[in-house]
């Protein structure tokens, strides 16, 4: 089947398979910031913003975007590379699916508290620190960004 939509502010007319996963029609697209780790939406690693909303592309078959705009860290590296700088010290594994859901959190509310972080990231999956490192450089992002407005 013959699908449209945007993809990182560029319209694409693809043909997809019926059962195509996005997941796999944007890794095919040349996105690799967007992984695969459970295939069960337990993970976040494969997160993407649809009409700007963080979705799961692994959930959401790529004929359902048809129509939509949807953004990866491709889209977005310059936003994505000034928050990833906060939690670089981690393996960075689970870093593009983290860095797209703490982006959506601070869209929606520029000054969340510990628990809302926590709340808004409990999608994503760390194998390493458990969510103290992305806890903290969030934290550290928010008040540099503080900091930033205030200049």
């Amino acid at each position: 089947m013959e699908i449209t939509l945007t993809l990182n502010g560029k319209k694409l007319t693809r043909m997809v398979e019926a059962d195509t996963v996005l997941l796999d029609f944007l890794r095919k697209e040349g996105c690799y910031s967007v992984k695969r780790g459970c295939d069960t939406t337990n993970c976040g690693l494969c997160t993407v913003f649809m009409d700007n909303k963080p979705v799961l592309s692994c959930a959401i078959l790529a004929a359902r975007a048809a129509g939509h705009s949807i953004v990866t860290m491709e889209g977005m590296q310059q936003e994505a590379a000034e928050f990833g700088a906060f939690i670089a010290d981690q393996c960075g594994f689970c870093n593009p699916g983290m860095i797209m859901n703490a982006i959506a959190l601070l869209r929606e509310n520029s000054e969340p508290t510990e628990e809302e972080i926590k709340e808004f990231l409990a999608g994503n999956l760390c194998r390493c620190s458990g969510y103290e490192g992305q806890l903290r450089g969030i934290q550290n992002f928010i008040a540099w960004k503080k900091a930033q407005a205030q200049a």
